[in-house]
């Protein structure tokens, strides 16, 4: 029995995210990833082309960051640490980017690209100036890419180790800063 297109691309899709968090994207093959969703290759392709536009859809996420609106302002450097730790426990695309941004320009180009356009008017809210946004944005980035990192893909014992409590008071002054703080003179 046939399975209608969306249950297919959504099944391909699955497999995708699966196998580039599993493999990079450069060992992830077209052939494993059907494979994997029960299909044959030739379905990977008449729905997505070719692996570049399957990867691209398979890290296609919304960082799904919280209204801060509500949130007094000394405290949201806290609220999206806190967001962040969450999101990256539970969503295999932000993974799925950080394993393959390293060692492949589209993802790491898509990884800019989510994380400016998505970061940039949260920071301009709060800061009031756009000419700001791109460089708070990228620190920001650093901090919560880096911890990541550490954390979920290399395993560094000690980010392992720590509470989600115990990372959030560590982070927490320092996104606050790339948030709210001053632009430091570089004189």
């Amino acid at each position: 029995m046939r399975r209608p297109a969306e249950v297919t691309k959504a099944a391909i899709l699955a497999a995708a995210r699966e196998r580039f968090a599993t493999d990079g994207y450069e060992k992830a093959t077209i052939r494993a990833i059907a494979a994997d969703a029960n299909i044959d290759p030739s379905m990977v392709m008449r729905y997505f082309g070719n692996k570049d536009r399957l990867f691209a859809a398979a890290a296609e996420f919304d960082l799904d960051l919280p209204d801060l609106n509500a949130t007094p302002r000394d405290q949201v450097g806290t609220a999206l640490v806190r967001h962040f730790l969450t999101r990256w426990q539970v969503d295999d695309a932000l993974q799925i980017l950080l394993r393959t941004g390293v060692t492949n320009e589209a993802a790491a180009e898509r990884t800019r690209v989510v994380f400016a356009a998505q970061l940039g008017p949260l920071i301009i809210h709060l800061v009031g100036d756009p000419g700001q946004a791109q460089t708070r944005a990228a620190l920001v980035a650093s901090q919560m890419l880096g911890m990541a990192l550490c954390r979920y893909i290399l395993r560094f014992p000690p980010a392992v180790a720590m509470s989600d409590d115990e990372v959030i008071a560590w982070l927490s002054p320092t996104i606050q800063n790339y948030l709210t703080g001053e632009r430091p003179d570089p004189h």
